[in-house]
């Protein structure tokens, strides 16, 4: 059988500037060479097919993608521009992380990093408010922002959620937050839910003199999206939260207009990332994942929390949170360039089985300018939910004063009975 998969291939080749990059993880499958294997990636990802063909436009030669680098399993692969539609992020997907995850030839492949161009990147707005922003709104200048889903995370009616909304913001946090599953129930209608929610907001704002916010979940199709979100804006609130993975790029490229139209900050839930990133030799890492929605433009995104009960090694979260912050990003072994150039940064979400006693041990790895969702770890609170938010708040206090958490806990009881419940263990 004649293919030309090896075309490919080229050693001696040097991206040009205007080339988007991918680094992949490949596992050959039995009797295919790692070059045969590469080639087969680049060329399904790009203007290749399985066999040589009849007639070859002479452009083809032009948009071919390139494997140029091979080192054990780590492959890079450059991309012209001219594959790109500009501004079409579910199309780059579908070439870069389509059809070449299902080939028989390859026992194994994982997109690991993805370096986007400036000539590519120009096409996109990314966050609307960005790190800076969400601050503001907030009235928060230095300590983590806070928030935390009523638990559990579906159940409740719309009243009973806008009551332990009260009171997580009186125990001093920023934000109430939706849980990916929950839109708009029988028993708790999305509307109810945003405006007794709005009552109870502007309660605790008058009680506390804080600024006060809800992170309410829009996802649905998208024009049921846009009306939501116009929802929301009418009534007065900041945020949008979408489950960004589930609704797919399309859906957040069209969300992402119609909330900076509407003043809407967008907070990414990552629901079903691990579908694709958990397993180590196959899928799409979150890192690209996260890249992805950054161009797009939230403004907001989970990233894992090392200690939390969900998986994300400690050198992954932390890859994240420098990639969706950072003005620029240099190459090591498992990332590539990346210049950001005007694109905002996205705030990174820590967020999974946190409480109190381990709220000390995020913060010493992902540091102070990140939005902490605390929730079952309030709510389970022996004195319950704003005694609760109130040791979370005492255990930030205490790490941005460098006190331990015992130390503290002397003169802060709502710190101390956490501690008695829940100690310093991480959950599982």
């Amino acid at each position: 059988m004649k293919d030309w998969y090896l075309d490919f291939v080229n050693m001696n080749y040097r991206p040009s500037k205007s080339d988007l990059v991918c680094l992949f993880r490949i596992e050959p499958a039995k009797g295919i060479t790692m070059k045969e294997a590469a080639g087969r990636v680049a060329s399904e990802s790009s203007a290749g097919t399985w066999t040589t063909l009849y007639n070859l436009p002479p452009r083809v030669k032009k948009i071919m993608a390139t494997a140029f680098e091979i080192k054990g399993n780590m492959v890079k692969v450059a991309y012209p521009i001219d594959l790109w539609e500009p501004g079409n992020a579910p199309q780059l997907m579908s070439g870069i992380a389509g059809n070449i995850f299902g080939m028989k030839a390859l026992q194994g492949l994982r997109l690991v990093d993805v370096s986007l161009p400036k000539d590519y990147l120009r096409h996109y707005k990314g966050p609307h408010y960005g790190i800076e922003g969400i601050r503001k709104i907030l009235k928060v200048s230095k300590r983590p922002v806070t928030g935390a889903v009523p638990k559990p995370k579906i159940g409740y009616s719309a009243a009973e959620h806008a009551e332990i909304a009260f009171e997580t913001w009186m125990g001093g946090f920023d934000l109430v937050k939706d849980d990916e599953n929950l839109t708009s129930t029988s028993f708790n209608k999305f509307e109810e839910r945003a405006r007794l929610m709005l009552k109870m907001r502007e309660k605790a704002e008058r009680l506390t003199g804080e600024k006060k916010s809800a992170l309410l979940n829009i996802t649905g199709e998208t024009r049921d999206m846009i009306r939501r979100a116009q929802f929301l804006h009418d009534l007065g609130w900041e945020f949008a939260m979408i489950d960004v993975v589930t609704c797919g790029n399309a859906a957040v490229q069209t969300m992402r207009d119609v909330c900076a139209d509407l003043g809407l900050a967008i907070h990414a839930h990552r629901a079903m990332h691990a579908a694709f990133d958990r397993v180590d030799s196959h899928g799409i890492t979150m890192l690209v994942l996260a890249k992805m929605m950054r161009m797009i433009g939230v403004d907001e995104i989970h990233i894992g929390t090392v200690v939390g009960k969900l998986v994300g090694k400690k050198q992954e979260v932390m890859d994240i949170q420098k990639e969706i912050t950072s003005k620029s990003v240099s190459k090591s072994s498992e990332l590539l360039d990346q210049n950001w150039g005007r694109i905002k940064p996205t705030l990174p979400v820590a967020s999974g089985g946190l409480h109190p006693g381990i709220v000390p041990k995020v913060m010493d790895i992902l540091g102070d300018n990140i939005c902490l969702l605390v929730s079952g770890g309030i709510h389970g609170h022996p004195k319950g939910t704003r005694a609760g938010a109130k040791a979370a708040m005492q255990a930030i206090h205490a790490n941005m004063d460098k006190i331990s958490l015992n130390e503290y806990a002397k003169t802060h009881k709502e710190l101390a009975q956490a501690l008695e419940k829940w100690g310093t263990e991480t959950p599982i």
